[in-house]
C-alpha cells in the first residue's frame, strides 16, 4: 500500500502535495496583500520555516537536541553584516559565506561533544548559544555592542526585462527569501529522503545498532549538525539584509522556543508536519497582538500541553489516526 494514501480521499496534510500546496500560497502573498506587514510577517515564516527545519534535521531526524540553532542564525547574521559593511562585500557572497563559518564552527563544536555523550552535546551546544550573545553584546570592537551593525546594503540583483530588483523594497525582499527557502527545504528533503536520512533515522533509533553495520555515526551527525548550521545561518544572512541592521536581540531565546514548538508541535521527524507548525506559529503571536513576556509564557505553556497531549506531535497523532482508519477498513 501506497504509504501516502490517505483514507476516504482527503489530502493529508502532511505529504509532499500539501507542502506543495503551502508554498504556493506563500508565493503569490505578495501580489494579493498591499501591507508592508503582512509581507514581514511572512518573511518570518519563511525564515522560521528553515530554522525549524534545521532543527528537525538534527533533532527529529538524528536524535540530537541542539541549542545552538539560534547562534548559527546569528553568526549568519553578523558575518553576513561585517563581511559587507566593513570589508564591502557583495551581498550575495556574504551570505554564503556566513553559512560556511557556521557549517566549520558545528564541525568543531560537535567533534567535541559528540565523542562524549547526548546528553554532553545538549549542553555543549547550549553554552556555545550563550556565549555568541555575550560576544555580540561586549564585543563593541567588532560587533558595535548592543548598537549593533545598521545600515547593511540592500541584497540587488538584475535581470532581463524586469530589471533591478531590490531587497529594500519589501516583497521583493520576500521574493528573495522565499527563493532561497525552497532551496534549503528541498536540500533537506532530498537528503532525509536518501541514504543518508534513513542512516540518519538508524542512529537515532538505535545508534549501537547502526554502528554494528558499519555506519560511521560520528560523520553521519557531524553532517546534520553541519548542514543544519548552514541553512540556519544564511537564513540569519537574509534576514539582517532584510532589516538593514542586526544587534544581538538576533540571538534572543525567542527564536530557540518557537523552534522547539515548531518542531514538538508539528513532530520531530515530520518533514511537513514541522512546516505547517511554523506557518501557524509564526502568524498566530501577532494576530494575537500580546506582549513579549506573555507571548514567551504564552508559547511555553503551549509546549509544555503540547508535549503532555501529543508526545509525538502532529504528525504522530495524524499517523496513529491513519492507521486506525486502515484497520477498520481491512478487518
Amino acid at each position: 500500500m501506497n504509504s501516502q494514501a490517505v483514507p476516504h480521499g482527503r489530502m493529508h496534510v502532511l505529504t509532499p502535495r500539501s507542502g506543495a500546496l503551502l508554498l504556493g500560497l506563500l508565493s503569490l502573498l505578495p501580489f494579493f496583500s498591499s501591507s508592508d506587514f503582512t509581507v514581514t510577517i511572512a518573511i518570518q515564516a519563511l525564515c522560521f520555516m528553515v530554522l525549524a527545519t534545521g532543527l528537525n534535521l538534527i533533532y527529529g531526524y538524528t536524535g540530537l537536541l541542539s541549542f545552538a540553532q539560534v547562534a548559527f542564525w546569528g553568526i549568519g547574521g553578523y558575518t553576513s553584516a561585517l563581511l559587507a559593511v566593513d570589508l564591502g562585500w557583495s551581498p550575495w557572497l556574504a551570505l554564503p559565506a556566513g553559512g560556511a563559518l557556521a557549517a566549520l564552527l558545528s564541525l568543531v563544536i560537535g567533534f567535541a561533544a559528540l565523542r562524549l555523550s547526548r546528553h554532553s552535546f545538549v549542553i555543549v551546544t547550549l553554552s556555545f548559544a550563550l556565549l555568541m550573545q555575550l560576544f555580540a553584546r561586549d564585543w563593541v570592537g567588532l560587533t558595535r555592542g548592543p548598537m549593533g551593525i545598521p545600515g547593511l546594503p540592500a541584497l540587488e540583483i538584475t535581470l532581463p526585462v524586469i530589471g533591478r530588483l531590490s531587497s529594500a523594497e519589501p516583497k521583493v525582499s520576500y521574493l528573495f527569501i522565499l527563493v532561497y527557502t525552497v532551496l534549503a527545504l528541498g536540500i533537506v528533503y532530498r537528503l532525509v529522503k536518501s541514504r543518508i536520512g534513513r542512516a540518519l533515522i538508524a542512529i537515532k533509533q538505535n545508534e549501537p545498532l547502526a554502528q554494528s553495520q558499519g555506519i560511521d555515526t560520528l560523520r553521519y551527525k557531524l553532517l546534520a549538525f553541519a548542514v543544519s548550521a548552514a541553512i540556519s545561518a544564511i537564513a540569519g544572512g537574509f534576514f539582517a539584509f532584510h532589516l538593514s541592521i542586526v544587534d544581538p536581540t538576533i540571538f534572543n531565546f525567542y527564536y530557540t522556543e518557537m523552534m522547539l514548538i515548531m518542531v514538538i508541535v508539528g513532530g520531530a521527524g515530520s518533514f511537513f508536519g514541522v512546516l505547517w507548525a511554523s506557518l501557524f506559529f509564526s502568524i498566530l503571536p501577532e494576530l494575537l497582538h500580546i506582549g513579549a513576556e506573555l507571548r514567551m509564557m504564552g508559547l511555553g505553556a503551549i509546549l509544555i500541553l503540547a508535549i503532555l497531549l501529543f508526545p509525538s506531535g502532529l504528525a504522530g497523532y495524524f499517523k496513529e489516526k491513519q492507521l486506525e482508519q486502515w484497520r477498520k477498513e481491512f478487518r
